[in-house]
């Protein structure tokens, strides 16, 4: 069973002021069977809790240690302030990932990303490759596609009514900031020029792409692209599912991210 531990994590990152923290729950293996520790990234809207027990699920499965954070603006972390920076992926992805890495002592990290997540953990991999052992991403998003507005739209639409009470369960008073600043960024003129293909050829670190064949965020050109720019490390995944596969398809899910995992902690002897 993993020893959980809950706690804040100051950081410095001058965008977000001389106090922001993010919020980490850390889990260990009381007998590990790796050094590697999965490390979580959730998406545009997520949090700690709405992964559920799916972390603790997969990293029982490959007995590794796990660690799941909560980024500025969300949940336990420091908040927000708006508007958010056009390249907010990067900077999550070169300065506020590493540093994190770095002040935990993890050395080997499979980095977990979902949606902005794993958009985030792409750029991770490449700005700091020889802290990462692997990598896996469901629906990442290399750039802004038709689809993309459409869905963020429609969630905009639903807000009050439909997404706003159960996101406030886990936001708190951080939730309408939240929401605000992610629909005005992915809709905004300036923002649609988002390109993350220049970092997909520095990363070294074999990874699972996946997406599900539904997704409502995303085609399968994000999927294609990402393996292209990578290259032969990569694999794609498609699940049943739209775009939360983890919870949509959480044992297909399981299985395929499980045996990704276990396949590279044995290839790494």
């Amino acid at each position: 069973m993993l020893v959980w531990d809950e706690f804040e994590l100051p950081i410095a990152a001058p965008r977000f002021g001389d106090k922001a923290s993010l919020y980490v729950r850390r889990g260990r293996q009381p007998m590990p069977n790796s050094p590697a520790t999965l490390v979580f990234l959730h998406e545009a809207l997520g949090s700690i809790g709405q992964w559920w027990d799916f972390p603790q699920q997969l990293a029982e499965r490959c007995g590794c240690d796990v660690l799941i954070y909560e980024r500025i603006g969300h949940a336990g972390a420091s908040s927000l302030e708006l508007p958010r920076p056009d390249d907010y992926l990067v900077y999550e992805g070169e300065v506020v990932l590493p540093q994190l890495l770095e002040r935990l002592q993890i050395e080997q990290a499979v980095l977990v990303g979902h949606s902005d997540g794993g958009s985030i953990a792409l750029v991770g991999a490449a700005s700091v490759p020889d802290r990462v052992l692997g990598l896996i991403t469901e629906a990442a998003h290399l750039f802004v596609e038709p689809i993309t507005r459409d869905g963020i739209i429609k969630a905009r639409d639903l807000y009050d009514e439909a997404i706003r009470p159960g996101l406030s369960r886990y936001h708190g008073e951080k939730t309408d900031t939240l929401f605000q600043g992610w629909w005005q960024t992915w809709l905004r003129d300036s923002f649609q020029g988002l390109d993350l293909h220049p970092w997909l050829g520095r990363i070294r670190a074999p990874s699972l792409i996946m997406q599900g064949v539904n997704d409502q965020y995303g085609s399968e050109l994000q999927v294609e692209r990402i393996c292209e720019g990578i290259g032969t490390l990569a694999s794609p995944c498609w699940l049943d599912a739209a775009h939360i596969p983890h919870r949509e398809a959480t044992e297909p899910c399981l299985q395929a991210m499980g045996g990704f995992i276990r396949r590279l902690l044995s290839d790494q002897g």
